[in-house]
């Protein structure tokens, strides 16, 4: 009974280290894939699945070869993981608390304002070098030749990406083709047909961008609190499992099937010495 907090924390790290792996690919598929052009969530991912991994070697060595001191660094290196992801979580609520876009008349797309968006995303897209990697991939991905086969008709009845509606046409209350100049949104100036401008410079294009961020990083936060529930568990069970690595050395008894694992026998380890006839700690 005193080595089952080790077999189960063993276990426990076998999955940690199987979904370290899956979130460690996810990040590398992240930073390859043609489909999508944020990597905010690339980085925070990779360290994650990297820390995951680590923690669930060094859980997995202490607890299956009773080393007292792995069990220790595993321990005080768990407690900052939660804490810091306690962190994350909080901070990817308050900033994916912003946005979502708006629903537009007759259409079933949704359009998005950058100015809806937390002040902290905004920052990011508004900086030039960082928007002309962003560009630059929006340009070489597939997010807008799909809709060059579209007619007025499919514009009225089929859904689009937030990528889609920001990037690839104009906000649908632009005007054009009129013989009186009226005032419209910046957006619609910057709008050209060409291929290679479309909407990529419009304000909309970077709350697309954003909503596109901002739900990826939604649906990550709900994963981080049932990481982190997850995380307390093998917590938990792991104090124990350091408890029964430790307690051996500590009073010098053999530890095992024929040896004694608490300080002081109690009376199943005394009856079971009287039946089996061992006189011998």
């Amino acid at each position: 009974m005193n080595r089952t907090s080790n077999t189960v924390i063993g276990f426990l790290n076998i999955l940690t280290l199987i979904s370290s792996i899956v979130i460690i690919g996810s990040a590398l598929w992240m930073g390859r894939s043609k489909t999508t052009c944020e990597h905010f969530l690339q980085k925070p991912l990779l360290v994650l699945g990297l820390a995951i991994l680590v923690l669930s070697l060094a859980g997995l060595i202490g607890a299956c070869c009773d080393v007292a001191w792995v069990l220790w660094v595993y321990l005080f290196f768990m407690v900052f993981i939660i804490i810091a992801l306690l962190g994350l979580t909080l901070f990817g609520f308050i900033v994916t608390n912003h946005g979502g876009g708006v629903g537009v008349t007759g259409r079933v797309y949704k359009e998005f304002k950058l100015e809806e968006y937390h002040p902290w995303l905004k920052t990011r897209v508004m900086n030039a070098n960082y928007w002309l990697t962003i560009k630059t991939c929006l340009l070489g991905s597939l997010t807008c030749s799909k809709l060059s086969f579209w007619t007025p008709i499919d514009y009225l009845q089929k859904d689009l990406t937030p990528l889609q509606s920001g990037c690839c046409k104009p906000p649908t209350s632009c005007v054009y083709n009129t013989e009186t100049p009226i005032q419209q949104e910046s957006d619609c100036y910057r709008w050209n047909n060409a291929a290679t401008v479309l909407c990529y410079d419009c304000d909309s294009c970077r709350a697309g961008v954003l909503e596109t961020v901002r739900r990826d990083w939604h649906k990550l936060s709900i994963v981080n609190v049932v990481i982190v529930l997850f995380l307390i568990t093998i917590y938990s069970v792991g104090c124990c499992a350091f408890k029964n690595a430790k307690r051996p050395q500590q009073y010098g008894f053999p530890y095992g099937r024929y040896g004694m694992s608490k300080s002081r026998p109690g009376w199943d380890q005394s009856w079971s010495r009287w039946w089996h006839g061992r006189d011998r700690y």
